[in-house]
């Protein structure tokens, strides 16, 4: 192997890979302005003089300013075959900044995009549909590529854990060393490379021993040109000494892009030079594309299966929950079942004070520290960790029984932890090369890439199985339905305490009806005999006493009235006031002339108002109607009109009518006008007579609540 050279780059990551100043120079760069289709800068191997301020049209035969409206805002469009001089070229154009960039490269004669060529493609892809697993679908996909591209050794990677990787298929077609369950640390692929994969989904360096075709540009500098989505761009030294030293005389790699996602790549390595067309890169980018979508499909059918098989464990383990009660009561039947939902070796609760421990855990203290670290974040969301004692350092002296947790914060009085333990999996990683060797630590120390990639083996302690996305589901789905099934239990028990509360009420109501109706049977007879006391008395006194007797009876009436409302109605405090007084005004009547009935208008707003303050209304009424019939008329019937208005709080209730009106002189006893005055000021009201032209009117406005 030759002596690696020492590449002097202080800061890998911040290397600015995509505005290298140069190109590979196995194909032409025309930098052209887009406005003007002046070409402004040059790269490649042809002479640049004779280019250099000749309009781009002239060169490719390109309209510029239609070119200009179809090329996407980011990526490549493919022009196809273009004149440029006095050969045929391949041509792909894109933007960049205020400028439009052409690149040209030789075609390949033998691979047109005709018929056999994409009957070809269809060919391969449905080779990938074919695979049974996710190994056998890397190794189609690696033998599919070598095909495609003719290289001696072909690699699928994949991005794991800290963004190392690890190969998962691997084509060789000579003796060229495997990589196959290689892994490869993070470091070899910086993460601004990583963010161009993204983008830039094929790229090809055809000779690792390239000299760089620099950019010359007529009148401004074009060196600092956004070369993002360039095929041709100029690679890292860094990256092209590592390639020579892994003794690689050509690479090309193609992202394996999943839901905008780098999942990982297909690596090329060739021991000569060699070039792939723009044909080839086009079917290399359209099977990745399909291995992309291989790779969704499978991991989406593997998700659907777990989450299918989790839910009926779940069903089955939240059947077997205790009363809530205390923690152990609530999973002492489903603890160990909860620890094999989740294929976990063993499962904690943490309330408050109480602890229920399944399987193999930590102590209780370590288990009671580890509930209050995560009881916060775990609240928000499932914590799962693999390796604890990286998150959690006090883990490290319990990592044998608990590398792994998967935490959930269950939302109850006092917060409840669930808790799910993996214990340590001794894991032997076999990586490409010792990644821990040649890697400086002192800041602006020179980097240099990775000389050896002979396999070294490292053993890896301190962590457990992953958790799988289906599982981290899972434990919060059983989470919520623990709390759904414990609320149905206490909503359920709320629901035979208040049936027992509610007959115990029915009992007290049914009491109260009865006492209702003898009080008001008493009250009636009362009533009755009073009025029937008074019929009586009125037999045989003078005109003038009947008269009062008379009164004193309908005023009796209104009373009792009320007290049967009282009775009817579902409520014994509250009454409406509209068909109180509606019924009270119908039994005046019955005792009047008939034809009285023909002048009383009636307009009553309901209104609920209590019972004592209707049964003031109620006479206020009587004494009103009563003063009507006997002074407004000369004791003939006319107009008359009782109103019930409602403003905010307060009642208005107005009588009027059409008759002699007010004279401001009492007639009769006055005993009706101090009556008048003391229901007024009963209900905290007031009373005001005017003229209703003609007629008097009385209005009196109280609070419908006292």
């Amino acid at each position: 192997m030759p002596e690696p050279k020492t590449v002097d780059l202080t800061n890998c990551d911040l290397e600015p890979i995509h505005i290298p100043g140069s190109i590979q120079p196995y194909g032409t760069m025309l930098i052209a302005d887009a406005d003007s289709g002046i070409v402004e800068g040059f790269a490649g191997p042809d002479g640049s003089a004779p280019i250099l301020g000749l309009p781009l049209a002239e060169l490719t035969g390109l309209n510029v300013q239609a070119l200009v409206g179809k090329i996407p805002a980011s990526g490549l469009l493919v022009l196809g075959r273009l004149q440029f001089g006095r050969r045929a070229r391949d041509g792909v154009a894109y933007r960049s900044g205020g400028h439009l960039v052409v690149e040209l490269t030789d075609p390949d004669e033998n691979a047109d995009l005709d018929a056999q060529f994409l009957a070809q493609l269809e060919t391969l892809g449905a080779t990938l549909e074919r695979s049974t697993t996710l190994a056998d679908l890397s190794n189609r996909a690696a033998g599919i590529f070598q095909r495609l591209t003719g290289y001696s050794r072909v690699m699928v990677y994949r991005f794991i854990d800290d963004e190392a990787g690890v190969v998962l298929g691997e084509s060789i077609s000579d003796s060229a060393s495997s990589f196959m369950n290689h892994h490869f640390p993070a470091t070899d692929i910086p993460r601004q490379a990583r963010a161009l994969y993204v983008r830039n989904k094929v790229r090809v360096i055809a000779d690792v021993h390239y000299e760089p075709a620099p950019i010359v540009s007529a009148s401004r500098d074009l060196t600092a040109i956004d070369l993002s989505d360039s095929t041709l761009r100029s690679v890292s030294p860094i990256h092209i000494q590592y390639l020579k030293n892994m003794e690689v005389g050509a690479s090309a790699s193609m992202s394996i892009v999943v839901d905008g996602v780098l999942w990982g790549l297909i690596a090329c390595h060739h021991h000569q030079p060699r070039e792939l067309s723009l044909t080839t890169r086009l079917a290399c980018q359209a099977m990745a594309t399909s291995l992309a979508r291989q790779v969704k499909t499978r991991d989406e059918g593997e998700l659907y299966r777990e989450r299918i098989a989790l839910r009926a464990q779940e069903d089955a383990i939240l059947a077997r929950l205790g009363t809530d009660s205390s923690l152990v009561e609530f999973f002492a039947r489903s603890g160990e079942e909860l620890a094999a939902l989740l294929q976990a070796d063993g499962f904690a609760a943490v309330q408050g004070g109480e602890l229920f421990r399944a399987g193999n855990c930590p102590d209780p203290t370590d288990v009671r520290q580890l509930a209050e670290h995560v009881r916060h974040p775990g609240s928000l969301k499932p914590v799962a960790s693999r390796e604890l004692s990286k998150d959690y350092a006090a883990a490290a002296a319990f990592q044998e029984s608990a590398s792994g947790l998967l935490a959930v914060t269950m939302s109850t009085e006092v917060p409840t932890i669930l808790m799910w333990f993996r214990a340590e999996q001794l894991q032997t990683v076999k990586w490409a090369g010792n990644p821990h060797k040649d890697v400086p630590h002192e800041p602006g120390a020179v980097l240099k890439p990775r000389a050896s990639f002979e396999a070294w083996s490292e053993s890896v302690r301190g962590r457990s199985r992953p958790w799988t996305l289906a599982q981290t589901e899972s434990a919060s789905r059983v989470v919520r339905l623990m709390t759904e099934a414990r609320n149905n239990s206490r909503i359920k028990q709320l629901n035979r305490e208040l049936t027992t509360t509610l007959n115990e009420n029915e009992s007290l109501i049914r009491q109260k009806d009865f006492l209702l109706r003898e009080v008001n049977h008493r009250v009636q007879n009362s009533l009755a005999l009073v009025g029937a006391f008074l019929r009586m008395q009125g037999r045989n006194a003078g005109e003038e006493v009947r008269a009062h007797l008379t009164q004193a009876e309908s005023r009796l009436s209104a009373v009792g009235l009320a007290h049967r409302r009282l009775y009817q109605d579902d409520s014994v405090e509250i009454i409406d006031l509209s068909r109180y007084l509606t019924e009270l005004v119908d039994e005046l009547l019955k005792s009047m002339d008939e034809r009285w009935r023909r002048q009383v208008t009636l307009d009553l707003v309901p209104m609920l108002i209590s019972t004592d303050r209707a049964v003031s209304v109620g006479l206020i009424v009587n004494e009103l109607v009563t003063n009507v019939t006997k002074y407004a008329y000369g004791g003939e019937p006319g107009p008359l009109l009782i109103s019930l208005q409602q403003h905010r709080d307060m009642l208005r209730l107005i009588v009027a009518d059409s008759g002699r009106g007010y004279s401001g002189v009492t007639e009769g006893t006055g005993f009706g006008s101090r009556m008048l005055a003391s229901l007024v000021q009963r209900l905290g009201g007031s009373m005001e007579i005017a003229d209703n032209s003609p007629g008097a009117r009385v209005i009196v406005a109280a609070a419908i609540q006292a």
